[in-house]
């Protein structure tokens, strides 16, 4: 989902470009594309039918943060919570309040709910009133983070969310620690999956500050991720999706999933690829290419009719 926004970013910082507006960039080029689901323009909505979206941006020189929950009408979330980041107080907006920020500041404002995700929504209520599935079943997050030849670090995630969520619930995309954290002293991480509990262990944070007691992004990665999942299993009862990438201040970079999990590398030697991580054996990550078979299936999966789509 974020190769080409990947590619934009890493061509602007090979220009020494700012990692802000690189990880910018990158996020709103999946924002702007309406077959991923679960982002932006032809994300998936409430159970109302309204696409309400997360988004959220960091920047790691500041620790400077912007955050947007349940915003609507607007193109690129991520650009509105970017702009909150410059703002002191008031810097993670809400409902109304973050669709009017947008509207009064010149953001581009569009009917976020294409006619395709208005057939998944409506297909959808009808296997909900038959029972055939829960209306939970898909959600996504994008997560990026980005290290500038200056050193200098940003983060910043985007999210239509549950799909199918009640109106007014929020995830942890948008949240500092939860779903996202970096700082350029030190590094970054985010995660993507189910957001209720992800938030319970404040993993971005987690992964930063064992970076910063000297792990490298990989050991992080591991180390915080699945053990919380093993504990949230043992003291909530179930845990759910889990995905957390890092990225640190020279540029190494680890994953940790409890699920398959895609996700999308670009750095100074090697060349924007598509990876796939999946949990290895005694709480570890195994991370090998995809194949160009796995990937002509997903690109005829998430463009296939709605009605020849399964749940």
């Amino acid at each position: 989902m974020a190769h080409d926004g990947v590619k934009k970013a890493s061509k602007l910082l090979q220009a020494n470009g700012d990692a802000g507006d690189a990880v910018e960039t990158l996020i709103k080029t999946v924002e702007a594309y309406p077959y991923y689901k679960s982002v932006g323009y032809g994300g998936l909505p409430n159970e109302n039918g309204v696409v309400e979206m997360d988004a959220g941006f960091m920047d790691g020189d500041t620790l400077a943060q912007g955050a947007v929950a349940g915003i609507h009408d607007v193109f690129h979330a991520v650009s509105v919570a970017r702009a909150l980041s410059r703002e002191h107080y008031n810097s993670f907006l809400v409902g109304e309040g973050a669709t009017q920020y947008a509207q009064v500041n010149g953001f581009e404002m569009r009917n976020m709910l294409t006619d395709r995700a208005k057939q998944r929504w409506e297909k959808r209520r009808q296997e909900i009133a038959d029972a055939k599935v829960k209306p939970y079943d898909g959600h996504d997050t994008v997560g990026a983070i980005t290290l500038a030849p200056s050193g200098s670090m940003a983060a910043a995630t985007s999210t239509s969310g549950l799909f199918m969520k009640r109106p007014g619930r929020v995830g942890d995309s948008p949240l500092s620690g939860s779903g996202f954290y970096v700082d350029s002293d030190i590094g970054g991480a985010a995660a993507t999956g189910l957001g209720e509990d992800i938030m319970k262990g404040c993993l971005s944070y987690d992964i930063v500050r064992r970076m910063g007691e000297g792990r490298t992004p990989q050991q992080a990665c591991d180390e915080a991720v699945y053990p919380f999942i093993e504990k949230l299993k043992r003291r909530y009862g179930k845990a759910g999706e889990f995905s957390l990438i890092a990225l640190n201040h020279t540029g190494n970079w680890g994953v940790a999933t409890n699920v398959e999990f895609t996700f999308s590398v670009a750095t100074a030697t090697q060349e924007p690829a598509i990876l796939i991580a999946h949990p290895g054996p005694n709480q570890t990550t195994k991370i090998e290419p995809i194949t160009q078979a796995w990937l002509d299936a997903y690109e005829k999966r998430i463009k296939a009719p709605i009605d020849q789509q399964g749940h």
